[in-house]
């Protein structure tokens, strides 16, 4: 074991005897880059795969060539890939652009027209900007070894109480309302991830029972206040909110042709602190020792309890700033309906395995998520293939990634042993 890890143990509060033994037990081996992202990538690629044999087989002119195929099976064949090719073309256009009409644009010199062949790529980062903070939310819980699921609702309660803010509130400059506002987002999503980290440290109540409760009670209560005279807008009957004042919303980076926010800046810089949390700080190593084995980081003198609160409390609030990203960002025409998080918290834990529970991954996979929900309407629009592709392709990621073995007996990759703590360092425990 390196003398850091045995320094940060230290640090930590282990017993001398008793440090490098107990660390040596939640020391994961070390991996190489490729293999840590080989086995999601592949997850990924059987996932688009078998998405693409469901829309072979949802598209009826595709099976009415199926009929015939030992009569011609070039046009089965044929039909199939130009289906697959159209839809998962549309898909990536809509949420990438094309490469002609960019080249195209940027030879008109037209600064709208340049604006509208990056419209794609822009909804694709405001669909990722939210996700980022949500999986952060998610990959900060499992690296504590806990499970958040309440991600759904602590985005809802970040968004509640930054909406509160931003539209109850004004006459302030946007230098002081706008930063208010993340901040109330952050404190709501805190306190509803707070709540399962003390019943957790308390009592032993498990964090997904408690997460799945704490969801529906954000739901429930959100419905509850944009049926009061508080948050409902006065001139409406249908439950939506106030909206927000123009202080408090997150600026536009590239003018009103395009909708990407200074949300994905912070999200950006909200990533970087949560890397340097976990791997440049001893409070980190503390929420990784527990999470790896929480007896061997309660023998080195570090309180699980104390780190259970704490990291929900963390979790909850970067779920939170994903909330108020979304509200404050205008993606929901900065107004709090019902429904306001449509699904980005359980997404989230899906990017959030998808990433390998690391920051950098959470922001690849935010991104492929993100050109998945952008695209998705394009696809539908363009080949008629159903919306719901796109969440299938979501769940069959989920379970590659929960099923790594499948995975690598599907392509044949070794798995690489662990190799055990010397037995000195046994020794040394005792």
């Amino acid at each position: 074991m390196s003398e850091q890890v045995e320094d940060e143990a230290r640090a930590a509060g282990a017993p001398p005897g008793g440090t490098r033994a107990a660390a040596e037990g939640f020391v994961p081996p070390k991996e190489s880059a490729w293999r840590a992202v080989l086995v999601p990538l592949l997850a990924l690629v059987t996932a688009l795969a078998i998405g693409a044999v469901i829309i072979v087989f949802s598209d009826p002119e595709v099976l009415e060539e199926w009929k015939f195929f030992f009569d011609d099976p070039g046009a089965a064949l044929g039909a199939s890939g130009k289906a697959i090719a159209d839809a998962y073309g549309a898909l990536f256009a809509g949420s990438l652009g094309s490469p002609i009409v960019i080249f195209d644009a940027f030879a008109s010199g037209d600064a709208s027209q340049i604006a509208v062949a990056f419209r794609p790529l822009s909804e694709t980062v405001v669909a990722t900007t939210p996700l980022i903070f949500g999986g952060l939310s998610v990959a900060l819980g499992f690296r504590a070894g806990l499970f958040n699921i309440g991600a759904e609702g602590q985005i809802t309660a970040g968004a509640t109480a930054a909406a509160f803010v931003g539209f109850s509130i004004s006459g302030l400059p946007v230098w002081i309302h706008l930063p208010l506002a993340i901040l109330a987002g952050l404190v709501g999503g805190a306190i509803w991830g707070a709540v399962p980290g003390i019943l957790k440290a308390r009592t032993g109540a498990h964090e997904v029972i408690v997460t799945i409760m704490m969801n529906y009670v954000s739901f429930r209560l959100l419905d509850f206040l944009l049926r009061g005279e508080v948050f409902r807008r006065p001139e409406r009957t249908d439950p939506i909110s106030k909206p927000i004042e123009e202080s408090a919303r997150l600026p536009l980076l590239f003018g009103q042709d395009l909708r990407i926010h200074a949300g994905i800046i912070l999200a950006l810089l909200v990533a970087w602190a949560v890397w340097y949390l976990l791997f440049r700080t001893t409070k980190g190593f503390e929420f990784r020792a527990v999470g790896a084995n929480p007896d061997a980081a309660r023998y080195a003198g570090i309180k699980v309890g104390g780190s259970f609160v704490l990291v929900m409390t963390l979790a909850g609030g970067l779920a939170g700033l994903g909330g108020a990203s979304q509200l404050l960002g205008g993606v929901t025409l900065y107004s709090m309906t019902p429904g306001f998080s449509s699904g980005l918290g359980f997404d989230s834990i899906a990017l959030a395995l998808l990433g390998r529970a690391h920051p950098v991954g959470i922001i690849a996979a935010a991104f492929m998520f993100g050109i998945l929900r952008a695209g998705a309407v394009r696809m539908q629009a363009a080949t008629a293939t159903p919306v719901d592709i796109i969440v299938v392709i979501q769940a069959l990621v989920i379970v590659f990634i929960a099923a790594p073995a499948l995975v690598r007996a599907i392509y044949r990759i070794r798995e690489r042993r662990a190799e055990r703590a010397p037995a000195s360092a046994a020794k040394e425990a005792a």
